[in-house]
């Protein structure tokens, strides 16, 4: 008899790898935190736990060269998933669609969600204090699960309903857009500082 794991779910853990960049990035981001007044109203207005560029601006690769040198990293990492995960995209490339901002206070956490109209989606890391909550991802089935009992502690990952994954500052995280995802309340003393982005 043999049991096989069936329908796999791909998630990548890559490193950005420049000092030099994250440190850009993260006064990049504080600035944007501080002048972006429509985020900032939007963001209140949400009940954002901080500040998101998320519905204020869709330019930044073009309003600040660091985001675009940013692109330009995120796209190598992007095709190196695209092939991991086996997608067969016709011969074209995916091309980024949205890069926001987020600069969440120490016990924020975002709820969880899906990115529709993405194939690809993922974050970079710049500033992970310590008391600060990775990323939960959910088992796609789980809605399908009904009757399904919970799962054995001792159960090895990829037989979990939840995955935590932990990220250093400088971690990209890339997932196909449809997983289901979110950030729990942290216990930080500090904000907690990432980039999100989309592509299709």
């Amino acid at each position: 008899m043999t049991t096989r794991t069936l329908f796999a779910t791909r998630f990548y853990q890559g490193e950005l790898g420049d000092a030099d960049l994250l440190a850009e990035l993260e006064d990049a981001a504080l600035s944007l935190a501080r002048e972006d007044r429509a985020g900032r109203a939007w963001s209140k207005q949400q009940g954002y736990p901080g500040y998101t560029s998320y519905a204020s601006l869709n330019d930044l690769p073009v309003r600040n060269p660091v985001f675009d040198d940013l692109r330009r990293v995120l796209d190598k990492h992007v095709r190196r998933f695209v092939d991991e995960a086996y997608l067969d995209l016709g011969g074209r490339r995916l091309k980024l669609d949205s890069l926001w901002v987020n600069v969440l206070k120490g016990s924020g956490g975002h709820s969880g969600h899906i990115h529709p109209h993405s194939v690809v989606s993922g974050t970079i890391y710049v500033r992970v204090p310590e008391g600060a909550q990775g990323l939960k991802l959910e088992d796609p089935r789980l809605p399908m699960m009904m009757a399904a009992p919970l799962r054995r502690r001792d159960a090895p990952e990829d037989a979990q309903t939840f995955v935590y994954a932990t990220p250093a500052e400088g971690s990209i995280f890339l997932w196909e857009s449809w997983l289901r995802h979110e950030v729990p309340a942290g216990q930080a003393k500090s904000e907690r500082i990432s980039i999100s982005f989309n592509y299709r």
